[in-house]
């Protein structure tokens, strides 16, 4: 690092880093006096970098707070990291709907070097999935802004709500966490309309404004916990009970949460579980590596059987 050049994008490098360093500390790390410190800073505003010089015990030099500065240095890890990242989130709809990855993408691709910029295209030109993309449902960016500042601040917000029946409603929300799965983003919290904690998909609401009435979270609650057994509860059509000749331990390494509940017994595990769809659960309770028993519904049984004939004729096809 003996060019001049090299240790003023340096100084950028580390004030990028860090909120704050002192004089000495980036003398140090950059090899040089605190008077040439001074001089590449200085140098930095004249490129029209906005650099402070903090005066006092703890002073030092940072970046003006609320600066909007290009990525002008990326190592190739971090590059790869940032292009990797951005790709999953659209595939996998952790982006809200009204933000561009591809613009992102493009805007990061024009101020890298050329080399890099040539290696880290060629990911995304050739990356391919082996899965299919899940059907996603991304919320607004607004909504999801502003419930994660909710949930940060601890503040209560109104929203308009439109539930799955096409019902709009207004609701005062203690959002207590946010949770992604499959494909959909949700919060869960005290909805003050119901005097209980409810889960919402973001997707679904349509306005949303913090309020300055703050809350707190009760103790032990587990945003993740609480919408994974909310969603397992809907009310399908067919209650699903069934023994699994095995520990819960071992259950729950082959049985997801969205599943349904796993209950220890004397005799086994016990499942309990909410479906519309019999023949996808007796598939899915065949794919176990364990016995099982069906306590109900009866059309399960049947289900399972028709499931063996069916696999038994393919067994003998020639």
């Amino acid at each position: 690092m003996s060019h001049p050049t090299t240790r003023v994008l340096a100084l950028l490098e580390l004030l990028q880093t860090h909120p704050q360093l002192g004089g000495a500390e980036l003398a140090r790390r950059l090899g040089v006096d605190p008077r040439t410190v001074r001089r590449y800073a200085t140098r930095l505003i004249e490129l029209g970098i906005p650099v402070e010089a903090v005066r006092g015990r703890y002073g030092g030099y940072r970046l003006r707070p609320g600066s909007k500065l290009p990525p002008l240095m990326f190592t190739d890890d971090e590059a790869v990291a940032v292009v990797l990242g951005l790709v999953a989130s659209g595939r996998f709809g952790l982006v809200p709907d009204d933000i561009r990855v591809d613009s992102a993408l493009s805007k990061l691709e024009r101020v890298m070097p050329t080399p890099l910029r040539d290696r880290v295209s060629a990911i995304t030109q050739t990356l391919s999935f082996a899965s299919l993309p899940r059907q996603v449902h991304s919320p607004a960016a607004t909504a999801l802004l502003n419930l994660a500042e909710a949930v940060r601040t601890r503040r209560t917000v109104r929203i308009q709500y439109c539930s799955h029946r096409g019902k709009h409603t207004e609701r005062s929300l203690n959002p207590y966490g946010l949770v992604f799965h499959s494909g959909r983003w949700y919060t869960a919290g005290h909805d003050h309309s119901r005097n209980a904690v409810r889960t919402f998909r973001l997707d679904r609401i349509e306005h949303i404004a913090l309020t300055e009435d703050t809350f707190t979270v009760p103790a032990g609650f587990d945003a993740v916990d609480y919408v994974l057994a909310s969603l397992t509860a809907v009310s399908y059509d067919h209650e699903v009970v069934a023994l699994i000749e095995t520990t819960v331990e071992q259950a729950r390494r082959r049985v997801p949460p969205t599943v349904g509940s796993l209950e220890e017994t004397a005799e086994g595990t016990l499942l309990r579980a909410r479906v519309d769809d019999l023949d996808r659960m007796a598939r899915f309770l065949a794919g176990l590596p364990w016995p099982f028993i069906i306590r109900k519904p009866e059309a399960l049984r049947i289900a399972v059987r028709e499931l063996a004939s069916s696999l038994a004729l393919l067994a003998d096809r020639r």
